[in-house]
């Protein structure tokens, strides 16, 4: 799955030394120590080599001697800070360099290392630097996605591990110029997040065009996306602008995917290819600029085996696939979702938002979310238009364990239902930790110990 394979480059790139030294026994010695200690080491001889590695997003440690050929030490912490000023420097010095390393690191060095250096304290500082180097990436991850969450438009909403690594993956991608294939089940949200990857890239000002296969009868899809000249066919009484000239800067959202016709998929790789199309009628090439974000429900490689999806265009599209994990994989994110549903209901509809009692919480838990998100919103709806006379569809069911449950130890299934009890009450007081602790009945200091213990946060509650 591509965003597994974009989380095991980031545990690489932050457990990266760049050693240059143009000294070959400091190199060989200093890159052994660091290579037994778990390290990937880069050594290098020359400072051109190493800026080549260095980038805004690069996540490891410099370590570099001060004096060498070409540019020496000190010049490539300039560069090198010049291109990410957070980045941990460390330096080589000779005995003659101190004066020069200790103005260095007023000048921003993370630290320096005398020769001869033991191999403890070379390990013991490059550890501090990588644990200092990786606090840095990680707070701005979290304020990207603080960014990205209080931006308005559409919003990845959910603090499960799987949403988590959603939100990290597409952020990851979205302002870049590739094409992405997303996968997921009815109604778990492929459109939102389609917009959500537009909004967030640098075409957010221009179309974001929405085709839904599926819905175009099959007869008229191909004007439709290409267009068609005066005169192309019977009912043709005038030029039509397709969907993907009309996105040109902008992206196309090809929703059910698997549902186009073979012969328009030869159409479609071709555009993918060449970003050019002909308008019905024309034979001449318009040059376009959009990015393509392709939806399926089902699985393309397995209709490409079956024949019924090309094969060539499973493999264009899926350049970047993004996988949207269905409801019932992210039962913990149901309370926040249902929140957010909620109030965008009572904003439309003028209603006032009635706290969910913790049994209904129990029956929205306990529930396998067949419809998935799209279910839970127009059931929020519903609470929020008929209040305590809402019947939930599933209210009258037995309540038993699900697979998952049944596999828990005790111990777990406490645990996990202690979670749902302070999300409710969290979610029912918007978030208010004194009126969460007047219905718990709990001492500030064990709700405080407890949702740390669970990772909530009680500005996620808030209206």
């Amino acid at each position: 799955m591509q965003s597994l394979s974009l989380d095991q480059d980031n545990i690489k790139q932050n457990n990266t030394v760049l050693l240059v030294d143009d000294e070959k026994h400091i190199r060989l010695s200093a890159g052994q120590t660091l290579e037994l200690a778990g390290y990937s080491v880069i050594a290098l001889s020359r400072a051109e080599q190493a800026l080549e590695h260095i980038t805004e997003q690069w996540c490891g440690v410099l370590v570099t001697d001060i004096n060498m050929p070409g540019i020496d030490g000190l010049e490539l912490m300039q560069t090198a800070r010049a291109i990410d000023a957070d980045l941990p420097v460390i330096l080589i010095t000779g005995h003659g360099d101190i004066s020069m390393a200790v103005s260095a690191m007023r000048n921003g060095a993370y630290d320096f290392i005398e020769k001869p250096f033991s191999t403890e304290l070379l390990v013991d500082i490059v550890r501090r630097a990588m644990e200092k180097r990786a606090l840095t990436i990680e707070n701005r991850r979290l304020r990207q996605e603080l960014e990205a969450q209080s931006a308005p438009g559409p919003r990845i909403i959910g603090n499960s591990p799987s949403v988590t690594q959603l939100r990290r993956l597409v952020n990851t991608v979205a302002d870049t110029p590739a094409d992405i294939l997303i996968l997921a089940e009815t109604g778990s949200g492929k459109d939102l997040l389609a917009r959500y990857i537009h909004e967030h890239s640098s075409r957010r000002d221009k179309n974001f065009v929405a085709i839904n296969c599926g819905a175009v009868p099959e007869s008229l899809i191909e004007s439709e996306l290409f267009g068609h000249e005066k005169g192309a066919f019977t009912d043709a009484k005038a030029k039509r602008i397709g969907k993907f000239e009309h996105a040109d800067g902008g992206t196309v959202f090809l929703d059910e995917i698997e549902s186009m016709p073979l012969n328009l998929q030869v159409k479609l790789l071709r555009v993918l290819e060449e970003r050019t199309i002909e308008r019905l009628g024309s034979n001449e090439l318009i040059q376009l600029n959009i990015r393509v974000i392709a939806a399926s429900k089902v699985d393309l490689k397995t209709q490409a085996g079956q024949g019924t999806f090309r094969e060539d265009l499973y493999y264009r599209l899926n350049v970047v696939r993004v996988d949207i994990p269905p409801l019932r994989e992210r039962l913990d994110d149901i309370p926040m979702l249902f929140q957010h549903f909620s109030i965008l209901a009572s904003t439309q509809y003028g209603r006032e938002v009635l706290p969910l009692s913790r049994e209904r919480m129990h029956s929205l838990m306990t529930h396998d979310w067949p419809g998935n998100v799209r279910e839970l919103r127009n059931l929020a709806e519903r609470y929020v238009l008929l209040g305590e006379s809402c019947t939930f569809d599933f209210d009258n069911r037995p309540i038993t364990d699900s697979a998952e449950t049944g596999q828990m130890t005790l111990p777990k299934q406490v645990e996990r239902f202690e979670k749902i009890l302070l999300q409710t009450e969290l979610a029912r007081h918007g978030g208010s930790i004194k009126d969460t602790l007047s219905s718990l009945g709990l001492p500030r200091k064990t709700l405080y110990d407890k949702m740390c213990k669970y990772g909530l946060d009680k500005n996620d509650f808030k209206a």
